[in-house]
């Protein structure tokens, strides 16, 4: 059976491709210059790193990863839910978890290495030097994603690209990638949202 990660990222693509199809004869409005939202908070996805603290149980503290099934495992820990979870929340959790075993655990839990959720990688697909998906980061910028993947190929039509905003029903935008990376019009920058899909076209000429 498919996982509900993998069919979320199936139907992004599949309107994705979609929307790369169209991009070219088809307008959408212009992306909102501004669209962070100042009460997000990183949550945790397969992939990631996690550092668990355990005060004055230093045998208890280590680092681990978060399995692709979005899981951890620990000493007396043993699968333990961690996707979608704020660090602090997980922190919570281990600590009932080993509440069983010792007095009042004391937890915390440091996210040293970022991926992220899939509902929330940023996705770069098409005419991208290095297409490639981005962990979320606060405050991220089109402009921070062009530098990520490279820029943008000789044979890209920049200004008919398109985000594919999945926060909004899977809004369309228009962004002028050409303006920004080659021409250095700092106005063409607008926020990114989690589970941004950036679709750059080729150009017909």
């Amino acid at each position: 059976m498919r996982s509900p990660q993998a069919g979320f990222v199936a139907r992004c693509l599949t309107v994705a491709a979609a929307a790369l199809t169209l991009a070219a004869c088809a307008s959408h409005p212009p992306a909102p210059p501004a669209a962070a939202s100042a009460d997000y908070n990183y949550k945790i996805g397969p992939g990631d790193q996690l550092n668990i603290v355990v005060w004055r149980n230093p045998e208890l503290s280590m680092a681990v990863p978060v399995r692709p099934d979005g899981k951890i495992t620990a000493p007396l820990i043993e699968d333990l839910p961690a996707i979608g979870k704020d660090s602090t929340s997980l922190a919570r959790d281990i600590e009932k978890e080993l509440a069983k075993f010792i007095r009042d655990p004391v937890v915390t839990v440091i996210v040293t290495g970022f991926v992220g959720p899939y509902s929330e990688q940023i996705r770069v697909i098409g005419a991208a030097a290095k297409p490639q998906i981005l962990a979320y980061r606060q405050n991220m910028t089109l402009l921070d994603v062009m530098i990520a993947v490279g820029g943008i190929t000789d044979f890209a039509d920049g200004n008919a690209a398109t985000i594919l905003r999945t926060a909004e029903a899977n809004a369309l935008y228009q962004v002028r990638l050409k303006d920004l990376v080659k021409r250095g019009d700092v106005s063409a920058n607008v926020d990114m949202k989690p589970g941004d899909v950036l679709i750059i076209p080729q150009s017909w000429f």
